[in-house]
């Protein structure tokens, strides 16, 4: 049954151009958006700013639109909605529900502990009773089983306290943390299913624990593989991967149906952009795409 209420979002981080493995999740995201007969939202996460790279935005919004990706309303970026963060943050230290952590990374990297998802805090500083100072903030997590069913992924669970651990949600440079801003944007834009990569499964529980305790609307989630190269690292800015360019949208548009599961025809890959995406539009299957965490493509 169609869902006319759907809405989906694409949200990059302006620290670079996109590249393949950002096409990829922009593209599913996108499709199964217009499938639905729903809105296709993008939000610009930029809210840490040693990480903004000048024009990197402005590069992300012609990179989509040269690839055929047009989103729906205005454009929706972080910086621009502090009080709202703020805000949230605000009832969880009325719920009792965070603490200070004053731990340098160099502690975190000596007192950490392995988890399912990378390492988990120890809890060193939940205590001590830290109001002052140079401090992060951290959310108190509980010794409580978590899970929900990925459209992608299947069914997913986390032990909370020993495999995500308590978290920041404040940094210590003052800056509101990814995964409350996170958390608060699904809501305020009123997102109902996020399409994005495996590699944010993790981030998954953190944004749920934090829905649930300050009461946000909970989206579906369709994690899809990632990108990997030859040494099984992310296609990533901070891995170098290579920036996409409108002259080969076509044959990019092309690649990510193909790892995708759409099987476009051969013939496709000459057409330009348009054409691929009104193909894309009457074909796309998201039960198609693989269910696995990561694919490495034969060439990149």
């Amino acid at each position: 049954m169609i869902e006319s209420t759907y809405r989906g979002r694409f949200a990059p981080t302006p620290s670079g151009p996109l590249h393949l493995g950002s096409l990829l999740t922009a593209l599913a995201s996108y499709l199964e958006a217009r499938r639905h007969g729903g809105r296709w939202l993008l939000r610009i996460d930029d809210l840490d700013t040693q990480r903004i790279a000048a024009g990197a935005e402005a590069q992300i919004l012609h990179q989509l639109e040269s690839h055929g990706l047009e989103w729906d309303g205005p454009i929706r970026r972080q910086s621009e909605h502090i009080e709202e963060y703020q805000a949230a943050l605000d009832s969880l230290k009325r719920q009792g529900a965070l603490y200070g952590c004053r731990c340098s990374r160099a502690v975190l990297a000596q007192s950490s502990l392995p988890g399912a998802d990378g390492p988990v805090y120890s809890g060193h500083c939940r205590q001590l009773g830290l109001v002052e100072g140079d401090l992060a903030l951290r959310v108190i997590v509980p010794g409580q089983q978590l899970r929900f069913l990925d459209a992608g992924q299947g069914m997913q669970h986390r032990d909370l306290a020993r495999d995500i651990g308590d978290f920041i949600v404040r940094r210590r440079d003052g800056i509101i943390a990814y995964q409350l801003a996170c958390a608060v944007d699904e809501h305020v834009q009123m997102i109902s299913h996020v399409v994005r990569g495996a590699d944010l499964l993790g981030s998954t529980f953190m944004q749920l624990l934090l829905m649930q305790r300050l009461r946000l609307r909970e989206p579906r989630y369709h994690h899809l593989p990632i990108l990997v190269d030859r040494e099984q690292r992310k296609l990533s800015k901070q891995n170098h991967a290579l920036a996409i360019h409108s002259a080969d949208a076509g044959l990019n548009l092309f690649r990510c149906l193909e790892w995708l599961g759409q099987s476009p025809p051969p013939a496709l890959q000459k057409d330009p952009a348009r054409l691929i995406i009104g193909w894309a539009l009457a074909h796309w299957d998201l039960s198609q795409v693989p269910r696995q965490a990561a694919i490495e493509p034969r060439t990149l």
